[in-house]
């Protein structure tokens, strides 16, 4: 049985190791990993920058998920990002992805969130595939980027 929760201090090595793993995965780069645990402890420890979960299966983490909050004036409401997806190689294909997405779904609602977005690399055709098959759509917008610091 897969368990969904709140994502602490503990779990800092896993979701370090799976935000490195998605990085090469799907964009072929190796992210620093003093900078990602840097980063995932100040998110961790400052749930105003945003809030990971993980699923667990036999108390052992075998996926994550980040959610990062924008306000939107035109809608009066928050958005959540999904961010950081990741499930380790042997938990693929079993519903954690889904467990999480539902559990992301089922805060976001008792939050009053107005919508979750989220984003993939554009050559990710199977991440492609479960967030459509999960009820996402494209949307009608093209993300742009503008680097102020180097990653």
């Amino acid at each position: 049985m897969i368990k969904c929760r709140r994502a602490t201090i503990e779990d800092l090595k896993f979701l370090v190791h799976g935000n490195r793993a998605i990085a090469r995965e799907t964009e072929g780069i190796e992210l620093s990993e003093a900078t990602l645990s840097d980063g995932v402890s100040a998110l961790l420890e400052d749930d105003t920058k945003g809030m990971y979960w993980v699923a667990t299966r036999q108390d052992q983490v075998i996926g994550q998920i980040l959610v990062t909050y924008e306000w939107s004036d035109w809608r009066n409401g928050q958005m959540w990002w999904i961010q950081s997806v990741y499930v380790s190689p042997d938990a693929r294909r079993q519903g954690v992805f889904k467990a999480l997405l539902d559990h992301v779904t089922h805060e976001a609602r008792d939050h009053s969130v107005v919508e979750l977005r989220l984003y993939a690399e554009t050559t990710n055709r199977r991440a492609h595939s479960t967030y459509l098959n999960q009820g996402f759509t494209t949307g009608h917008y093209q993300v742009f980027e503008k680097p102020i610091t180097e990653p």
